[in-house]
């Protein structure tokens, strides 16, 4: 058997399987968050909570209506994403400009809520989602053994990913989403409107957080409480990438779950607390994250 630094390749293969899997999520959710905060600066602490929306209305859905897989995978973040622009109109837009504390605890507040009360309903005993039939299985690389349903998610999030930041950052809807956030009172006299923009906004960065649940839904065990343990490791991703860098949200999402599985194989012991490391050390020597702009 080969090994590498003492670790088998197979057990090395996986855990980079798994990191990477990880990184597929960090970076969907890094990405909403940036999204949301780099172009509307609202620190949105109710992200775990859409993320965990969209498991379990994948869920629910199937139970109550049998609506498939590939049809949830469309129809989930709308309806989470239109939650979500809810929120914004009743509650963020009337603290709209104030210190970014007030959308931090007024998002928290919300997270809170939407948990407790499906904990009430559903419990934190756990739902499962059966894996769709084209993704039972996978295939023999040789050096490991690649799910097809994990090879999905990698791929999806990735597209996902880069058609984000393709839109927001070369084409001119995403020009019209900086420009509005940026200076609302001049788009305003192009006839733009711009609180409908901002709604819109921080709709699809739900939507971001509701498509990592719907793929999260076949993997994990669907609980009220899912959203709230991944929460805290993806602001430390943002953090790390940079607050408000699209681009750093996707690429530091990826890198940390490689990290973290790396160190889940030569030293298990620090996979918890690794990522919260590389954001110490990061916030010493780059006070803006990696790809952060200077003020």
């Amino acid at each position: 058997m080969s090994m590498i630094f003492g670790v088998p390749l197979a057990v090395l293969s996986g855990q980079l399987l798994i990191g990477v899997i990880n990184g597929a999520f960090y970076a969907l959710l890094s990405l909403g968050l940036a999204v949301i905060f780099g172009l509307l600066k609202i620190i949105n602490f109710a992200h775990g909570a859409m993320y965990m929306l969209g498991a379990l209305v994948t869920v629910v859905l199937f139970d109550a209506l049998g609506i498939n897989y590939w049809v949830a995978l469309f129809l989930v973040p709308i309806i989470v994403g239109a939650f979500g622009m809810l929120i914004e109109y009743f509650l963020l837009r009337r603290i709209a400009g104030q210190d970014h504390i007030y959308s931090l605890l007024l998002t928290f507040g919300v997270a809170l809520i939407i948990q407790g009360v499906l904990t009430n309903i559903y419990g934190v005993s756990g739902l499962r989602y059966t894996m769709p039939d084209i993704f039972k299985g996978g295939v023999n690389l040789g050096f490991m053994f690649l799910p097809y349903y994990r090879a999905w998610v990698i791929v999806a999030a990735l597209l996902v990913c880069f058609g984000t930041w393709f839109i927001i950052e070369k084409t001119k809807l995403g020009s019209y989403l900086r420009a509005g956030t940026e200076d609302s009172q001049l788009m305003q006299g192009f006839g733009i409107n711009v609180p409908l923009l901002i709604s819109l906004t921080y709709g699809f960065g739900v939507m971001l957080a509701a498509f990592a649940g719907v793929l999260a839904a076949p993997i994990y065990s669907v609980t009220p409480v899912m959203g709230s343990s991944i929460l805290i490791v993806v602001f430390a991703v943002v953090v790390i990438g940079g607050m408000g860098s699209i681009g750093g949200a996707i690429i530091t999402g990826i890198l940390m779950g490689v990290v973290e599985g790396l160190t889940k194989t030569f030293y298990p012991p620090a996979s918890s607390a690794v990522i919260f490391l590389v954001m110490v050390v990061v916030l010493m020597f780059r006070p803006t994250g990696l790809f952060g702009k200077e003020a």
